[in-house]
């Protein structure tokens, strides 16, 4: 049976240097991201951002505000499983001011 066919979402992610995407919450599921290229970051709304790396693994619990893309200088690339229910609700941009601090 196709994961699609089981309500699970398996999209392979590639971001350019400096690309990211808004803070977002997944709603009624989580996010699995598995690292595979590249360096990038991860943040949780009122944490400090984490440097990613091929092979890390991150577990995004559900309604948890947060973002991810690539380091100011390097692609980044992902493979983003959301579970079963899991709803995007897209939200402001990363500030930018707080984005080129990373490096």
């Amino acid at each position: 049976m196709p994961l699609s066919d089981m309500g699970v979402s398996v999209s392979n992610v590639t971001f350019e240097p400096s690309c990211r995407n808004n803070w977002h919450i997944h709603h009624n599921g989580g996010q699995i991201l598995l690292c595979t290229a590249g360096r990038g970051y991860y943040q949780e709304w009122g944490k400090s951002a984490q440097e990613l790396n091929p092979g890390d693994v991150v577990n995004i619990p559900p309604e948890v505000k947060h973002w991810h893309g690539a380091a100011p200088d390097s692609w980044f690339a992902h493979i983003a499983i959301s579970v079963p229910g899991s709803k995007a609700e897209w939200l402001e941009p990363v500030d930018e001011a707080e984005y080129t601090k990373l490096k």
